[in-house]
């Protein structure tokens, strides 16, 4: 029976009705992917915690407010989730015919770098100063639009009924597509980001059903690259000083060698649980130089100890595992060569962070994705996230 207000008598109805459709099979919060937005939300208070622990005490560097990261952290990350929830709002179909613009945009600020208008800082002339404390990195965003300009073109006529995958013209515009890029940013040079540019190139290449013999062209090309700019010096003397000290470990431990070895002893000190959070004397001691950007696993590896840095790595597996269900789910090769590129991206660069900590990759200058301090990167993973999640929700439900 119902009463005079209108609603039923327990006085629940209209809210049980406004539930009901919340969590109605074909409604957004069911379609999200929650573990992955959960475990990239996991990652990234993770990343503030350890960001706060590696610079509390660095007065040189927190201006002296030893929250100042931590709030900046903080921000970065809300600006991220804004932006996750902005492309999921417009969506990846949406985004695809923007696609042009924001292919042309990222190109100018990449360009912009090689003006005055760039700086260097921490060795890499790969930045754009805007004032108040705030810089952009445009590399970051660059992984992005060539991500959705390649997939694009693989996927146009394939998405069209013409072909059953994408032909070898196809290929060479993609690829052309991407070049252009991919050299300004070698200009720089910034050469952490033009390895995770190329990675994202063969990831999308293999995602899009493309003939494997570009693949193996691309491997054979970047190796012939990798030999030609070696020899031409185009490389600065402290990245050329990172894969020597790569390659021998030993070499001048107090020079090019002592970020690589700092981390390591900070790492192995660690042991099963860590010393505890905020009490890590490698962290406390400030011997391990960038440790809320590139060297911030040694925080979790020395505080947090091989159970800490292993949840790390779990989460994000999880978010790696839930992409490629994504991909492999969606009806359409747009999705999935979107989706196989930020797989590509995320793999890649979490493996070479992780692994030039322990000394099994050489110093490559990439942050640990959710994890690092940086806005760029924050703000580039989570519109990641985003296309992501929108690749899921704009699924068809019987797919």
């Amino acid at each position: 029976m119902a009463g005079g207000n209108g609603f039923s008598v327990s006085g629940y109805g209209p809210q049980r009705s406004s539930l009901s459709r919340l969590l109605a099979r074909d409604s957004m919060v069911r379609r999200l992917d929650w573990p992955i937005l959960l475990s990239a939300l996991a990652l990234s208070l993770i990343g503030t915690a350890l960001v706060y622990s590696a610079t509390r005490n660095r007065t040189e560097l927190n201006q002296g407010d030893p929250y100042y990261f931590l709030f900046r952290h903080l921000l970065n990350t809300g600006i991220g989730i804004a932006l996750m929830i902005g492309t999921i709002w417009i969506g990846h179909r949406t985004l695809r015919t923007a696609v042009p613009i924001l292919y042309g945009l990222s190109v100018l600020l990449v360009l912009a770098v090689l003006t005055p208008l760039g700086a260097t800082i921490n060795g890499a002339h790969a930045w754009i100063v805007i004032g108040g404390g705030f810089s952009l990195q445009p590399s970051e965003f660059v992984k992005i639009t060539i991500i959705l300009g390649m997939a694009m073109m693989l996927a146009a006529r394939v998405d069209a009924g013409d072909r059953d995958h994408p032909d070898h013209r196809t290929v060479v515009q993609a690829l052309g597509l991407a070049a252009i890029p991919i050299a300004i940013v070698m200009l720089m040079p910034d050469l952490g980001s033009v390895m995770v540019m190329a990675i994202i190139v063969l990831g999308v290449l293999l995602a899009s059903g493309a003939s494997n013999r570009w693949v193996f062209g691309l491997l054979g090309t970047g190796a012939i690259g990798a030999i030609a700019v070696w020899q031409l010096h185009i490389l600065d003397e402290y990245q050329i000083n990172r894969f020597a000290a790569f390659a021998n470990p030993n070499l001048d431990p107090a020079g090019v060698g002592y970020n690589t070895n700092q981390a390591r002893i900070a790492i192995g000190s660690g042991g099963l649980s860590g010393t505890g959070l905020f009490k890590g004397s490698q962290t406390t001691g400030q011997f391990v130089p960038e440790q809320q950007t590139d060297f911030v696993f040694t925080v979790a590896g020395e505080e947090l100890g091989f159970l800490g840095a292993g949840l790390i790595v779990l989460l994000l597996g999880v978010v790696l595992w839930r992409a490629c269900r994504i991909a492999r789910e969606t009806t359409e090769l747009y999705g999935t060569v979107v989706a196989g590129g930020i797989i590509a991206w995320f793999a890649f660069q979490s493996f070479e962070n992780i692994g030039m900590t322990l000394g099994i990759m050489p110093v490559a200058g990439l942050p640990l994705p959710f994890v690092s301090y940086g806005g760029s990167s924050m703000f580039a993973v989570w519109v990641a996230i985003g296309l992501l999640q929108s690749i899921k929700v704009q699924r068809p439900l019987s797919a």
